[in-house]
């Protein structure tokens, strides 16, 4: 869509009819159609006859003026309506790396993966649906680490959060660590908008910060945390004595979780199942919701150099052809008086 950001500039497109309509009334000598007058007859390369400026000229003239005018009222294209991407939340995700996260007691379509497996194909989804949410990926193990910033480009966190391996952050597991470090990532960030997802399969094992007193910061800071606590209750495991039925989260300490959660305002989830984990991160789209409505712009591009450009071009060739007629006058000049 064309638009003119000025468009009352146009009015003095009729600048030249008032300027000769004024002479006229004044009785003045034929006056050109360019509403200069005789400032034509102080500019450089245009030709006169006396004080008058030669038609083909004044019509030049009068096209370079409409254009100028033009460019001066700024004509724009103005784009098709495009929505903003609106940060709902600064949303950080800790995930436990740690070497209890390669148990094989998660389920697909019949065939065992590890915990850590299920949580980055429910994770995937979960972030792609994210639109206008910053995110950050935190891992954790013996310690924490920001695998990325808090940022809109949801496709790098996922890039990173696949290249996660177990173990690559130590053996043990630092819950109040990661606590802690994502605090510290959030607490400058606006309130209302802080919100951190922890998911483990273990209890607090190394550290420095207590779970709870990581918990007790991040409320003083005001960052929600949801606990997620993955991991089967029952499997069976093969031996060379046979089988046996087990539980392998056993070391889940669910308890703390649940006071994490409670002590800032989340939520605790157990994921034992990829399907579950699922709903969890469902649960969570539904708790926290992006709010986008409202914000929307339409690209606009800048179109007044294109008649700025297309005066300067015409006078070019205006100049140009003024020395071509002033060049062949001289010969035919000279030609007129070798007949005489």
């Amino acid at each position: 869509m064309l638009n003119l950001a000025y468009p009352w500039v146009l009015l003095l497109i009729l600048l030249p009819l008032l300027l000769r309509l004024r002479r006229r009334s004044a009785q003045a000598v034929e006056a050109p159609v360019f509403p200069v007058g005789h400032w034509l007859s102080d500019l450089p390369g245009v030709s006169r006859t006396g004080s008058r400026v030669p038609r083909w000229q004044q019509l030049v003239l009068l096209l370079i003026w409409i254009l100028l005018v033009l460019a001066l009222a700024r004509p724009q294209h103005v784009g098709e309506q495009v929505q903003m991407p609106v940060s709902g939340r600064d949303l950080l995700l800790a995930v436990d790396i740690s070497p209890s996260m390669d148990e094989r007691d998660m389920v697909i379509q019949g065939r065992s993966i590890n915990r850590l497996q299920a949580v980055k194909r429910v994770l995937d989804d979960f972030i792609q649906r994210r639109e206008g949410d910053r995110l950050a990926l935190l891992l954790f193990g013996t310690e924490p680490y920001i695998q990325a910033p808090l940022t809109f480009d949801r496709a790098t966190v996922q890039t990173l959060l696949i290249e996660a391996g177990i173990g690559m952050a130590g053996r043990a597991t630092a819950i109040g660590d990661a606590l802690g470090l994502a605090v510290k990532r959030l607490r400058d960030r606006p309130q209302e908008q802080r919100v951190v997802i922890l998911l483990t399969d273990g209890a607090n094992t190394a550290g420095e910060i207590a779970p709870d007193k990581a918990a007790e910061i991040a409320r003083a800071a005001g960052v929600r945390i949801y606990t997620i606590g993955i991991g089967a209750e029952s499997m069976v495991e093969r031996g060379l004595l046979g089988s046996r039925r087990v539980n392998p989260s056993r070391d889940l300490d669910e308890d703390l979780l649940k006071r994490i959660s409670q002590q800032t305002g989340g939520e605790y989830f157990r994921a034992r199942s990829l399907a579950e984990l699922e709903l969890i991160y469902e649960s969570i789209n539904q708790l926290e919701p992006i709010e986008l409505e409202g914000k929307h712009y339409r690209p606009v591009t800048e179109l007044y150099p294109w008649p700025a450009g297309l005066a300067a071009l015409t006078w070019v060739l205006m100049q140009g052809l003024r020395l071509a007629r002033t060049r062949r006058q001289p010969i035919a000049n000279g030609q007129e008086a070798g007949h005489g």
